[in-house]
C-alpha cells in the first residue's frame, strides 16, 4: 500500500511545482492564441509523440475534431499516429523520419505542430520539428526534465518539472493538454 499512495504523493508533488510557477498558464495561454489564430485561418493542428506521448497526441487531437466539454464545430486536428505510414516510412527510411515525412507530406504554413517528448530529445520529433520550422509551421513544445533540444527549436515550450520517470511529466502533460483544449473552446471565435 506504501508504494500506491506514494504514487499519488509524488503526482501531487509534481503538480504542485508545475503550478507554483505562474509563468505555465502564460504559456499554456500563448499556445491556445497561436493553435485558435491557426484554425480561425483555416489551417490545421498536428501532434506527435512516441509511446504514452504518441496516446496523448491522439487525444489531443481526437478532442478537437470531436468534442472536449461543449458541442462546436470540429477542428481540423490530426496525430501522426498512422501505424500503416509508420511502418512504411521505418522501413524505407528509418524511424527517425515517421514524424518528419508526415510533417512533409501535409504540414503546410499556418498549421501549428504540438511536439511531444518527456526528454526534449527524441530524434524523430526533433526532426518534424526542423521540416516544420522550413514551412513555416508554429511549434508548441511539451517537454519534460531540462526540456532538451526541443526546448531550444519550439516558439512556446511547456515543460513539465523535472522528475525522475517519464511518468510524472505525462501526467502533468495531459493536464495541460485538457487545460489547452478547454481555452481553445472556450476562446473560439
Amino acid at each position: 500500500m506504501n508504494t500506491i499512495k506514494e504514487d499519488f504523493l509524488e503526482a501531487q508533488n509534481t503538480l504542485n511545482r508545475f503550478i507554483s510557477d505562474e509563468l505555465n498558464f502564460e504559456r499554456i495561454r500563448k499556445a491556445g492564441d497561436i493553435i485558435i489564430e491557426s484554425i480561425q485561418n483555416n489551417n490545421k493542428v498536428i501532434s506527435c509523440g512516441n509511446g504514452g506521448s504518441m496516446s496523448d497526441a491522439m487525444h489531443f487531437a481526437e478532442e478537437l475534431t470531436g468534442r472536449f466539454r461543449d458541442n462546436r464545430k470540429a477542428i481540423a486536428a490530426i496525430s501522426i499516429s498512422d501505424p500503416t505510414h509508420i511502418s512504411c516510412v521505418a522501413n524505407d527510411f528509418g524511424y527517425d523520419y515517421i514524424f518528419s515525412r508526415y510533417i512533409e507530406a501535409v504540414g503546410q504554413s499556418g498549421d501549428t505542430l504540438l511536439a511531444i517528448s518527456t526528454s526534449g530529445n527524441s530524434p524523430n520529433v526533433l526532426k518534424a520539428c526542423e521540416i516544420a520550422k522550413e514551412k513555416g509551421i508554429k511549434i508548441i513544445a511539451l517537454t519534460g526534465k531540462s526540456g532538451g533540444k526541443l526546448a531550444d527549436i519550439c516558439d512556446i515550450e511547456i515543460r513539465a518539472p523535472k522528475s525522475e520517470f517519464a511518468d510524472r511529466a505525462q501526467e502533468i502533460h495531459i493536464k495541460i493538454i485538457h487545460s489547452l483544449i478547454h481555452y481553445i473552446e472556450e476562446n473560439l471565435e
